[in-house]
């Protein structure tokens, strides 16, 4: 059995959040602030309603199911709102406060602490973020010319292998699955998540050799890690940035050569309204504010598509486009025109 101090703290900044733990979370970016959190995890703990006879209204439940043929993944709000209740199928459950500064967590015997970090600084996470009122993206970003440059696209399309490649040729990584937005004066900037990009075995032969060539994020879970910053090469960037272009990542069903497109805002606004956050889950009301952000957005930051075409470009070719296309529209004189 180990033990532990109740007392004792770790904390942490994910997407501009200073969160604090009872646990290590080793995920996360360490952080010496000694500011109040504005989020406090609490794991392997339930608050007190958990158990009581409290109104509970399902919310949301996935399509997706599990074996059992349960959705893998429910949300109930509880006492009209006080709590929000996040259940998987493997038994792992959150819940959040109204405010949405405390999140607990907890886990059966037949899943594991690992688990439960590996939901938490993902998708509950993502969740927290667009409670709190921050529209968030599914996509990745690096760091180019001190700003923001993010990948988009439906899942399988390779956000994360792009990421993960120019953080081979030495961009940092802002983020990865999640790109939380945050309108700073007339711009709009991006807040770093962690310093981690997951990628499948497949991305990592690509970009490594060998599928193996990373560490698996859970013994039963083929996924990997790249931990940034770990190897001496590959860097994480830790202060938010302005984004300068976003690339929507996509395959051609033409003959174009063209590899990169200009698309109008329109098609670009309904592109990002596509690749949203935790858009199942929110009301009318956060979607119409979603609408409004996005549309300042796609009329502030380009937004390109790039395709592949019918032949596969390398990694590397494909990374070089982008950079060359985003040098030309991140041009002082470009800036100036937006």
């Amino acid at each position: 059995m180990t033990f532990r101090d109740p007392t004792q703290a770790y904390h942490y900044v994910a997407y501009g959040l200073c969160l604090s733990s009872n646990l290590p979370i080793a995920a996360l970016l360490p952080s010496s602030s000694i500011a109040l959190p504005d989020v406090q995890i609490k794991l392997g703990d339930l608050p007190l309603w958990h158990s009581s006879e409290s109104r509970r209204t399902l919310r949301y439940a996935s399509s997706y199911v599990s074996e059992t043929g349960e959705p893998d993944l429910r949300i109930w709000d509880v006492d009209n709102g006080e709590f929000f209740r996040v259940l998987y199928s493997d038994g792992v459950e959150f819940w959040l406060d109204r405010a949405f500064g405390t999140l607990w967590a907890q886990w059966p015997a037949s899943s594991s602490l690992e688990n439960t970090l590996s939901h938490l600084v993902g998708p509950i996470l993502g969740l927290l973020l667009r409670l709190r009122g921050i529209v968030c993206l599914h996509a990745s970003a690096v760091s180019i010319n001190n700003r923001a440059v993010v990948f988009v696209g439906s899942e399988g399309m390779g956000k994360s292998t792009t990421a993960a490649a120019f953080a081979r040729r030495g961009y940092p990584v802002l983020s990865d699955d999640i790109v939380a937005l945050v309108e700073r004066g007339n711009e709009f900037q991006m807040l770093p998540g962690y310093p981690r990009v997951n990628l499948w075995p497949d991305s990592v032969k690509l970009l490594y050799g060998s599928p193996d060539a990373l560490p698996q994020i859970l013994p039963n879970w083929d996924k990997r890690c790249l931990s940034l910053g770990e190897d001496g090469e590959t860097r994480f960037e830790e202060h938010a940035q302005p984004i300068g272009g976003i690339y929507v990542l996509g395959n051609s069903a033409g003959n174009s050569t063209k590899s990169v497109e200009v698309i109008s805002r329109k098609t670009a606004l309904m592109m990002l309204i596509g690749n949203t956050y935790a858009t199942n889950f929110i009301d009318s009301k956060q979607r119409a504010e979603e609408f409004q952000v996005l549309s300042r957005l796609v009329a502030s930051v380009p937004v390109r598509k790039i395709n592949r075409g019918k032949e596969v470009i390398g990694v590397e070719e494909f990374c070089a486009t982008i950079h060359r296309n985003f040098t030309s529209i991140d041009s002082p004189s470009n800036r100036l025109e937006q």
